[in-house]
């Protein structure tokens, strides 16, 4: 149930999706993709992450993880699908600039997609409150949702070439 993260990277890492159900940062699946659709002005928007991330990079604060969860958050848990933002794992792989695409190694064959489709996708770890077990650890969504309704599944490995 892990993932490697390798290849034309600085620092390769092991992904755990089964932890990630305590990260504050998961989505839920559906407003994951409803953001998106609901983006107006992207120029505005670009101005507002770029500036969230000088703040966040500026006071080095990290987004709080293994907090607590509260008897409502446990029940939400058990009945939303949840996916998490792959930007931040990528991040601190810290992919090399001469990187050209990343190669999804799944139990069929292996699918090629740009650095940028990979930085801004998501990973599916939790169904309705379950672990992708069958055909897990995760599926990915792009982040435009242009896959919503057929995700890459069964991803064992990203290999950065």
């Amino acid at each position: 149930m892990i993932i490697q993260l390798k290849g034309n990277v600085k620092f390769p890492i092991t992904l755990d999706p089964t932890v990630w159900i305590f990260d504050d940062r998961k989505i839920i699946l559906e407003e994951a993709f409803q953001k998106n659709a609901n983006e107006a002005n992207p120029q505005e928007n670009d101005f507002q992450k770029q500036a969230e991330i000088f703040e966040q990079e500026y006071n080095s604060i990290k987004p709080p993880v293994n907090r607590s969860i509260n008897k409502f958050e446990k029940e939400k848990i058990l009945v939303n699908s949840y996916v998490m933002p792959i930007k931040d794992f990528i991040n601190h792989a810290e992919v090399n600039q001469d990187a050209v695409r990343a190669i999804l190694k799944t139990n069929e064959d292996d699918i090629v997609i740009t650095i940028e489709q990979l930085e801004n996708a998501y990973l599916l770890f939790s169904l309705k409150g379950k672990p992708l077990n069958e055909s897990g650890p995760v599926h990915l969504y792009f982040g435009d949702g242009s896959n919503k309704d057929c995700p890459i599944k069964n991803i064992k490995q990203i290999m950065i070439e």
